[in-house]
């Protein structure tokens, strides 16, 4: 996923359909100086952790 579109998805009040691995996640925040996101699969909100933008896909 480019930087600039997980960022707009972060910053979006809207549930976007957004997987890493096959399964949903959401998009905590962008790191400001590294193409990492902080994520949590949908079904397990309290484990949060950093995946690369590369590995992270939308799904239309």
């Amino acid at each position: 996923m480019e930087r600039l579109r997980a960022e707009e998805i972060a910053s979006s009040p809207k549930l976007h359909n957004v997987q890493f691995n096959g399964k949903r996640v959401f998009i905590q925040h962008v790191e400001d100086d590294h193409d990492v996101a902080r994520v949590y699969y949908l079904d397990d909100p309290a484990n949060e952790f950093d995946v690369q933008l590369s590995n992270i896909r939308e799904k239309q």
